[in-house]
């Protein structure tokens, strides 16, 4: 039917083309951002599996941090037990050595206030070990948060490392070496030290090696959610690229005969001449 009044074919050329330009947009846009998904309206459900996705990734990757930060502490606690550790493994020298016959009184005073000493430093040691304000050997639980989730912890106890904690047998370490005698007793209280301290350090390094199997862990699985998301959510640039030139092609035509079907009422025209 000929009509002036609806060009029927005008319309359909410029809603062509009001789609088309909005495909086209969303190409442009998909390249220019590198991403699949800009807006709700790409892919509303895309969208919402992205995200989580999101989230999950970005909590995986807060408790690859804890954990790293979790292996510095505990690195930082077992550093100060190495000095105490061979502090004590000094004193137990100077033990042994006070037990010997051979020394006077005045000797074995020598060989006392060196002992004091060490002893002495062995608690500032436990008082001072700090990390990041905390201290560290003075007797508390740390707990790591090494999931995206709650519950998913590692916990690492560490005990009161002062020397009254270590030898708590050992009353008077002022005088614990001044006889051959005493001498021979402290020899059994260090030695106990030593084994408490030797445990410790085992288990801080169960707790690091724990804590860096699990950033290991958590890394590969942040990589690969990362991934998971980047199919649902990043451009296919060879996708896009191809839509664009269609999207190109297809307004070239569209706009083409939108002028073919705006010069169709000049046809009725013509008729009534």
């Amino acid at each position: 039917m000929s009509a002036i009044n609806t060009n029927v074919s005008a319309l359909f050329a410029q809603n062509a083309l009001k789609i088309n330009a909005r495909n086209m947009t969303t190409a442009m846009e998909q390249l220019s951002t590198g991403r699949r998904i800009n807006s709700a309206k790409d892919d509303a459900a895309g969208l919402a599996i992205g995200q989580s996705m999101t989230s999950q990734i970005r909590g995986l990757n807060q408790a690859v941090r804890n954990a790293n930060d979790g292996v510095n502490m505990l690195q930082t606690a077992e550093g100060a037990m190495v000095e105490q550790t061979n502090m004590l493994q000094r004193m137990r020298e100077l033990a042994v050595q006070a037990a010997n016959g051979t020394y006077s009184s005045t000797q074995r005073s020598y060989l006392q206030t060196e002992f004091s000493e060490l002893g002495s430093q062995i608690d500032d040691i436990s008082t001072d070990t700090t990390w990041n304000g905390i201290d560290l050997l003075t007797s508390a639980t740390f707990s790591f948060q090494v999931g995206q989730s709650s519950g998913q912890t590692i916990d690492v106890v560490i005990g009161d490392m002062s020397l009254t904690t270590l030898a708590a047998s050992m009353t008077t370490p002022s005088s614990a070496i001044s006889s051959a005698t005493s001498a021979q007793t402290t020899l059994g209280y260090l030695d106990s030290a030593l084994d408490i301290i030797n445990a410790q350090r085992a288990t801080i390094g169960a707790g690091i090696n724990r804590l860096t199997y699990a950033a290991d862990n958590l890394s590969n699985i942040s990589a690969n959610v990362e991934a998971s998301r980047s199919t649902v959510m990043d451009t296919d640039y060879a996708t896009a690229s191809t839509q664009l030139s269609k999207t190109q092609i297809v307004q070239q035509a569209a706009t083409a005969m939108l002028a073919q079907a705006n010069q169709q009422p000049q046809t009725v025209l013509a008729l009534l001449k």
